[in-house]
């Protein structure tokens, strides 16, 4: 039989109530559909934020995945948590598993519960099922399609096939943690998903390690923007700073722009232009010193879905940001915006030009992103809140599950495919390696 295999060494765990002595431990298994890159990506930092909230409570956490290794991927190791090696359509799940006997297991994304799910259900049939979304992704597609199309995005464009299995993962799930608040809203309003099914969780930002001064106006300058490049999203983002830099740099000759992000492709890198001052960087070591050397963050973003993980990064950094409505959208609601918001993109570069030059501005958005993390992304805050919500969650699971029948509904026999398909394929691999039961 294929054992789940540990990738990092197994730290020493102590059990405990936790710091707080509040919460009795619990034993969580988080299933992921990438390891964690927190300086790769926004969804790698917020799993990690995740992640330290449980271990924070004393609670033993063991990361698993069926994804292949990475470059960037962090050690589990350093945070205390253990990191599992497991396969898609294979029965050896079931006995790591059976053995670990988890309270509380989380999904990274509706797939791994889809491929994982059922087999928690009927082996630890009390353990709450949680599902972090990360972001609605049928949104993001939805948007995405509408974009190529050069059009509105439509009803018909969010009703897809891919929604239908994204929400369905959310109703089979005791709890689902959902980033953005337009998303929470739209799985209310549209989709018509029980309130209590779901949990608003943002980015959590340990403020006390928030620097309270970095670089003036004068000493900073030229902008960036930093994302992933394997996130479609942030790909489109890059071309269209490309079509905007012609009309910027006409207007400041010295100013420069830069592009960060892990995983440039040859496509990205073509775009290198010394001459015109566009700079495709490529990986930054380190986000935080990164950001404090610019004095703008230009982020326009046409699709996507979730919140901006590089425009919480600027506010940390106290760097302005210049983006569109879809950008900074479900990161705030009546606080100022700590920078510009422009739709339309024959304004996009004036609006980046003056503020850029602009230091009363520039300062007065400083101060409206500090305003905005303590409103909004107090790690502390909202990671007790998690915590709160799951115990929640714990003690009233028999009640919840009976209420959601909807969700009892979709775990019925008849909606199993997913299920019935990863045993065919178990049982065809089993035929072909006697070894692999």
């Amino acid at each position: 039989m294929i054992k789940a295999q540990p990738i990092h060494g197994v730290s020493d765990y102590e059990e405990s109530c936790g710091a707080k002595g509040q919460v009795q431990m619990k034993k969580v298994l988080v299933i992921g559909y990438v390891w964690p890159e927190p300086n790769s990506s926004a969804a790698g930092s917020h799993m990690l934020s995740i992640l330290r909230a449980y271990t924070d409570q004393g609670w033993q956490v063991e990361f698993a995945s069926p994804a292949q290794p990475t470059e960037h991927m962090i050690d589990l190791s350093e945070e205390g948590i253990v990191s599992r090696k497991i396969v898609l359509n294979c029965d050896s799940f079931d006995a790591y598993v059976m053995d670990y006997q988890p309270d509380i297991v989380m999904f990274d994304r509706f797939m791994m519960e889809e491929q994982f799910g059922w087999r928690v259900e009927e082996i630890c049939p009390q353990a709450v099922r949680i599902l972090d979304t990360e972001d609605l992704q049928f949104l993001r597609r939805a948007r995405h399609q509408a974009v190529k199309a050069g059009r509105e995005m439509t009803t018909a464009d969010l009703f897809c096939d891919l929604a239908k299995r994204e929400i369905a993962a959310i109703l089979r799930c005791d709890l689902s943690l959902i980033i953005s608040s337009y998303e929470w809203e739209l799985l209310i309003d549209i989709f018509k998903v029980d309130a209590s099914l779901l949990y608003h969780l943002p980015f959590m930002v340990a403020l006390q390690t928030c620097p309270l001064k970095t670089r003036g106006f004068m000493a900073r300058k030229h902008f960036m923007t930093i994302g992933n490049f394997r996130h479609a999203p942030n790909w489109d983002m890059v071309l269209s700073l490309q079509t905007l830099w012609p009309a910027i740099k006409k207007q400041l000759p010295e100013a420069e722009c830069h592009i960060y992000g892990a995983y440039p492709p040859p496509k990205a890198t073509a775009l290198h232009n010394e001459n015109t001052g566009f700079l495709i960087k490529g990986w930054a070591e380190n986000v935080f010193t990164t950001m404090e050397q610019y004095r703008l963050c230009l982020a326009p973003i046409r699709f996507g879905a979730g919140i901006k993980g590089k425009l919480l990064d600027a506010m940390i950094m106290q760097t302005p940001s210049v983006t569109t409505r879809l950008g900074c959208e479900g990161m705030y609601q009546d606080e100022p915006w700590p920078g510009e918001i422009v739709d339309d993109f024959t304004e996009f570069a004036s609006v980046a030009v003056n503020l850029y030059q602009n230091e009363v501005a520039w300062k007065q958005a400083q101060q409206d992103g500090n305003a905005l993390l303590h409103a909004r992304y107090d790690g502390e805050v909202l990671a007790a809140g998690l915590i709160d919500k799951i115990m929640h969650v714990i003690e009233g699971l028999p009640q919840l599950r009976l209420n959601n029948f909807t969700g009892a509904m979709l775990r019925h026999h008849s909606m199993k495919s997913t299920k019935y398909m990863s045993q065919w394929i178990a049982a065809k691999n089993s035929d072909k390696n006697p070894n692999v039961k």
